[in-house]
């Protein structure tokens, strides 16, 4: 929208950065507006509704589910594997150079610039799968197959700031070792069925993918293409540094993610572990 002069005005940043931190959708901070006056009082008027908005999604967690969603759903997800046999294990989220090392994250990986180093030898874990792949050995030494475990635990990545990833996130990630690998698709979808059911979304579809460290797989997408899952299979060349080798069909998912589609949020920054965001909603209110 111009003015008789052939101007036209959008937000300040730092109106963008208020209206993008109460939930706003993106689309809506690249308005145009005529005048400065009328940019501004779109502000106010955007910024009061979304305050009430977001103070009612505070006080719903306050006064009646008590639960941030994050933690529901890890609670939803774990008992749903459970009952479908799989076994929870809980490992450290320190990794060493030497785990990572072995899933092929090394100074030529891309993966490797995203590792948040404490020393030179110690990680936070950008992914579940190195302790799961020494968890799983061990096990599989001792228990008949298949075996199915799984794991729900925070990992760490240089990310990009963007809508749909965060610093520090939550990953499911499962795995059945030992099921013979004509079962691929009949398994694959089993696990895209059964942990999007448990976390409340039906609005999905799986399709072709090629993974930096896993290969090919499926992945699990919105209708607009956004992945909320991927799957993995194997043996697979990382099989060999573990000792496995047994076949596998395996999936992961970022939880923070399985929310932002099921709630229909603008960005994912409100489901993550914040002190700004809880559960969805903005606190800096005033």
């Amino acid at each position: 929208m111009e003015n008789e002069y052939g101007l036209k005005y959008i937000y300040t940043a730092a109106q963008k950065n208020r209206l993008s931190e109460l939930g706003i959708d993106r689309s809506i901070l690249e308005r145009e507006f005529s005048t400065t006056a009328r940019r501004d009082g779109s502000f106010r008027e955007l910024e009061s509704r979304a305050v009430k908005e977001n103070r009612t999604r505070l006080s719903r967690l306050m006064q009646e589910t008590h639960r941030p969603s994050l933690c529901s759903l890890q609670e939803s997800l774990a008992a749903a594997l459970c009952q479908a046999g799989f076994t929870q294990v809980v490992t450290p989220t320190l990794v060493s150079a030497q785990m990572l090392e072995k899933m092929t994250i090394t100074p030529d990986n891309p993966l490797y610039e995203q590792v948040f180093w404490v020393d030179k030898k110690t990680a936070l874990r950008p992914m579940l799968a190195p302790n799961l792949y020494e968890v799983s050995r061990q096990l599989i030494q001792s228990q008949s197959l298949p075996l199915r475990v799984f794991e729900i635990g925070s990992c760490f990545r240089k990310e990009s700031e963007g809508r749909s990833h965060l610093k520090e996130f939550t990953m499911l990630n499962l795995v059945e070792w030992g099921t013979p690998l004509e079962k691929r698709n009949e398994v694959l979808k089993e696990f895209a069925d059964l942990v999007m059911k448990a976390a409340g979304i039906d609005d999905y579809r799986l399709e072709e993918e090629n993974s930096v460290v896993y290969g090919d797989g499926l992945d699990v997408v919105t209708p607009d293409g956004l992945e909320l899952a991927s799957t993995s299979m194997g043996p697979h060349p990382l099989d060999d540094a573990w000792r496995i080798t047994c076949s596998w069909f395996g999936l992961g998912t970022g939880l923070e993610r399985l929310l932002m589609h099921r709630e229909k949020t603008a960005g994912i920054h409100c489901w993550g572990r914040s002190t700004v965001f809880l559960d969805g909603a903005c606190m800096k209110l005033k």
